[in-house]
């Protein structure tokens, strides 16, 4: 029966281990001094070796060869150790014995002494899963253990389990595999199956594994039975449901021209090819990276796992939009595909997605209708240029959310809503009633922050002029009589008139 890569190569010494050069240390050295403990805890996300380790330290500890760097690998506790046979090493799932009555048959068994090897080693996978009560039960075991036995727990949310667990383990931290040791070793692998792989689609390969070696390797083992002599970018593509770098600039394109039918349509086509909509929203996100990586790397070739020839083109695009809006997509990308994990619509939410970008920061709350009549000044004709502008404006609802925004970045912003409001806008100005003295000031020590947010929401850059009001004085301070008295009203329940 085939054996699936990540368990055809999984490292049988310290020396195949990919990354981990720090647990790898800490462990060889506790097992040359013979000074290892009694608990462990290898946390860290999946893929990354933890079981694989787990299964090393028990060879380390009952190993046989006369040898310092131990284990050999070689020796029969090593290989009954790897082949699972080895009566002294005990592997449980806890995400399938959670219970307290499993954790009390391991604790009936702790109390008898390794059989074949110096140590017996208990490897928990998944230990968070386990229940309150045989956490509580394993707990004085982990404390105090008999002489000859390690408990190694493995999991990926450590945050799960309780303090009492986690004071009595020597904690080992296990890091996401880097892009460029995972290469090497895929390249490796590649070489001694015979197959060639081209560096785009290694890299492609390394990329969206994660930084975990089992998810690369999974990718690697459906491009390897595509039962080609050589793995090139496009078979990867193909594996992941993903499209091109020339499907992202051009839907980046789109999105920038606020073309949206086009925008959609061209989805529509990678969709109905068979591409993945989450997996399309992960390559979109790093395509705004790259975008946003050319702005300051001279040779983002270097960083960057594209050709030459797209490299040129992102930097030509990256050229056209402006960091701001990078960093903006990146942000609605992300959060969209947040939500697109838990939802069955993961393609309506990327639409209203494509749609948000292409409408994001324009007057999108004006309703404009512009008609504008210019004379041109000449050397034959010397009249002024000549503006005529008819256009309806929503000015409340502008005015409304300015000060949304403007409240989150500073709270006493209430204070100027409540004696202002917005009269006029034309071509260069936006003009601000303020009912006395006292709004005149505060507008005028915040007139950066107002002229950004009008910025925002007109599309144009606007000074502000401020107009004192004595009409909106009036209604200002009819309005604050208004609010003593509804106040009066409901905290004492009674009814108060205003004369």
């Amino acid at each position: 029966m085939y054996q699936a890569l990540y368990r055809t190569f999984r490292p049988e010494t310290f020396e195949g281990i990919l990354g981990q050069e720090h647990i790898v240390r800490i462990l060889k050295n506790q097992i040359s001094e013979n000074t290892f403990g009694h608990a462990y805890l290898f946390c860290g996300t999946r893929g990354t070796g933890k079981t694989t380790v787990a299964r090393i330290l028990a060879k380390g500890v009952n190993c046989t060869a006369d040898i310092a760097d131990r284990p050999c690998g070689t020796c029969s506790n090593c290989i009954a150790i790897r082949d699972g046979v080895f009566i002294d090493v005990i592997e449980i799932d806890a995400a399938s014995n959670t219970g307290v009555d499993n954790i009390r048959e391991l604790r009936e068994s702790v109390n008898y002494p390794p059989a074949v090897g110096r140590c017996k080693v208990y490897i928990i996978d998944e230990v968070h899963m386990l229940s309150t009560g045989a956490f509580n039960a394993l707990l004085k075991t982990l404390e105090e253990p008999p002489k000859n036995i390690m408990f190694i727990l493995a999991t990926t949310e450590p945050q799960k389990l309780p303090a009492t667990i986690l004071s009595r383990c020597l904690r080992l931290d296990f890091r996401r595999i880097s892009e460029k040791q995972m290469r090497e070793g895929f390249r490796e692998i590649c070489s001694k199956l015979g197959f060639k792989i081209s560096d785009s689609a290694l890299g492609l390969i390394v990329a969206n594994a994660d930084g975990s070696v089992r998810d690369g390797l999974s990718i690697l083992d459906q491009c390897i039975s595509f039962g080609k002599d050589e793995i090139v970018k496009q078979d990867v593509l193909d594996i992941l449901g993903t499209a091109g770098e020339e499907v992202f600039i051009e839907i980046t394109d789109l999105v920038e021209r606020n073309l949206i039918a086009e925008a959609l349509l061209l989805l529509n086509r990678v969709l109905d090819d068979g591409k993945d909509v989450r997996q399309f929203m992960k390559d979109w996100i790093a395509h705004y990276r790259s975008l946003m990586i050319t702005k300051f790397v001279k040779n983002p070739e270097d960083v960057l796992n594209v050709s030459l020839e797209n490299v040129e083109r992102i930097r030509e695009q990256s050229n056209k939009i402006d960091l701001a809006n990078i960093n903006k997509c990146i942000m609605e990308l992300s959060r969209t595909l947040n939500e697109a994990k838990w939802s069955t619509q993961p393609r309506i939410l990327l639409e209203v997605c494509i749609v948000k970008l292409a409408f994001d920061g324009k007057p999108e709350i004006i309703e404009h209708k512009v008609e504008t009549e210019k004379t041109i000044k000449t050397k034959k004709q010397k009249a002024p240029v000549q503006v005529k502008m008819d256009q309806k404006i929503d000015k409340e609802k502008i005015w409304r959310k300015v000060f949304e925004d403007g409240e989150s970045d500073k709270g006493s912003m209430n204070f100027l809503r409540k004696g202002s409001r917005l009269k006029d806008i034309d071509e260069y100005s936006f003009y601000v009633e303020v009912a006395n003295d006292i709004f005149m000031r505060y507008a005028n020590d915040n007139c950066q922050l107002l002229e950004s947010l009008m910025e925002k929401y007109t599309g144009r850059k606007l000074k502000m002029e401020c107009i004192l009001s004595p009409k909106l004085n009036e209604e200002t301070q009819q309005k604050t009589i208004e609010d003593i008295a509804g106040e009066l009203e409901n905290r004492l329940g009674i009814d108060v008139e205003i004369e």
